[in-house]
């Protein structure tokens, strides 16, 4: 059986199958989540459980089944899933859940994401250390005696999807979206049955092969086949999900990508006009302009570190009704808070039914400074390189919440370390490119 280590990360499961990743692994990860959810959740019978395309998921899925059932808890079988759709299996049936899937990464990849129920999630340090402690020790006979069903939640899922806009201001618009043959081949067109709304869709093949193109809108070079249909049809707006098509990124009618940044400032106004006061969370790469929105809009902004299970946490804590990421990631208190990229979406379009004008003049006042985008850089000591780069900078204000974020008056930059690998992430924002561009060769500099 493969190292455990290799795959247990802050926030999921992931690996190659199946050399970091194969049927016993996840049989007894199966296992360990069962024991996890006995643990957290005495009395509790049954867990939700799907997955992508990925052709690996389908025996993939069986083990982890095995696992369950070994463990005398029963499955219910939701088949071909979205992340997103099986949070809300989670909330929406009260039991825990998780999917068999490795979101964007490679074809070769499989992995699983993990709640609780109500989709509290499951992370490192709430349970995946020691799931993984688990699986190295190995597992004695288990009581058995689960038993599997099958449920399709996909049409309350779109109907869920769909109540978080008002139906009536949505007007006629064209929208391009690239599911990229993940999930959101399924779960685009049952959300978007019934709306207004002129779809076209790129690649809604489910196939975990990815012949098109990768399924990470976050890289620039995978946004090129939206952005040309966008502009060749004349569409009002692109929509990029990734392979579990739990986030979205946004082209306009220009075909200029939007940041997540942007995204998450024009969601944070709408769901302020609808509760004004509320706590808005941003992670803390986002732009500045994301709690300057959120105070011009009444609301109270709260900063946090970058990660899902993280967010979710202090989304409970503060009592927050939204929370952004620069990534793409958008959670919403009445999504059992929970991250869904189709979500954000609707939100988006029905903000620009409202508007007169095109996406590029309902996004501009939301994008008022210049970022530099993720700059990675491989070093042997991480803690050691921040130490020197937060001396170099020791004049100005400064902080450790995650990395660490200098700020520099007309500029800023965040240098955190990665949770995998042995490399340094750096985020620059100033007011302009040419600036910003100089301010990333001045920190690269230290960083060495």
């Amino acid at each position: 059986m493969p190292d455990q280590n290799a795959v247990f990360k802050a926030y999921d499961i992931r690996g190659r199958f199946p050399e970091e990743l194969d049927e016993p692994l996840v049989e007894a990860t199966g296992r360990a989540f069962a024991r996890l959810v006995r643990r957290n959740e005495p009395g509790t019978a049954q867990v939700a459980l799907g997955r992508d395309m990925r052709p690996s998921g389908v025996p993939l899925v069986a083990a982890f089944t095995r696992g369950l059932v070994a463990e005398g808890l029963g499955v219910i079988d939701l088949g071909l899933a979205s992340t997103d759709l099986v949070y809300f299996a989670s909330g929406h049936l009260d039991v825990p859940a998780a999917i068999l899937t490795a979101s964007h990464n490679p074809a070769g990849y499989n992995g699983m994401k993990l709640c609780l129920s109500g989709a509290r999630p499951v992370g490192h340090d709430t349970g995946l250390s020691q799931m993984a402690a688990e699986v190295a020790d190995g597992f004695d006979d288990g009581p058995g005696g689960g038993l599997t069903t099958s449920r399709d939640l996909l049409p309350a899922f779109a109907d869920h999807v769909r109540s978080f806009v008002d139906m009536e201001t949505l007007r006629p618009l064209r929208v391009v979206a690239d599911t990229a043959n993940g999930m959101g081949g399924l779960v685009v067109p049952a959300v978007f049955a019934g709306l207004p709304f002129e779809l076209d869709l790129l690649y809604p093949e489910l196939d975990g092969t990815f012949p098109n193109h990768p399924a990470d809108p976050i890289q620039p070079e995978n946004l090129r086949d939206l952005q040309a249909r966008v502009l060749d049809t004349g569409a009002d707006v692109g929509l990029a999900f990734d392979g579990d098509a739990d986030r979205v990124f946004l082209v306009d009618e220009r075909a200029r990508p939007v940041s997540g940044s942007t995204t998450t400032a024009l969601v944070a106004r709408g769901v302020l006009q609808r509760e004004p006061g509320a706590t808005v969370l941003y992670n803390l790469i986002c732009s500045r302009a994301v709690p300057e929105v959120i105070a011009e809009n009444g609301g109270r902004a709260v900063r946090t570190q970058v990660g899902h299970s993280i967010i979710k946490q202090a989304m409970a804590e503060e009592g927050a009704a939204f929370a952004g990421e620069h990534s793409g990631h958008y959670y919403f208190r009445d999504n059992y808070r929970a991250d869904s990229g189709l979500i954000a979406a609707l939100l988006v379009l029905e903000a620009l039914s409202e508007s007169d004008g095109a996406m590029s003049e309902l996004l501009a006042p939301y994008e008022r400074y210049a970022a530099s985008g993720e700059r990675n850089t491989a070093v042997g000591d991480p803690a050691a390189v921040i130490d020197r780069v937060a001396a170099h900078y020791a004049d100005w204000p400064q902080d450790r919440l995650d990395g660490l974020t200098v700020d520099l008056g007309d500029w800023w930059f965040n240098l955190r370390p990665s949770n995998t690998e042995p490399l340094l992430r750096l985020n620059v924002e100033a007011a302009d490119e040419a600036t910003c561009q100089d301010r990333v060769a001045e920190v690269q500099a230290v960083v060495g």
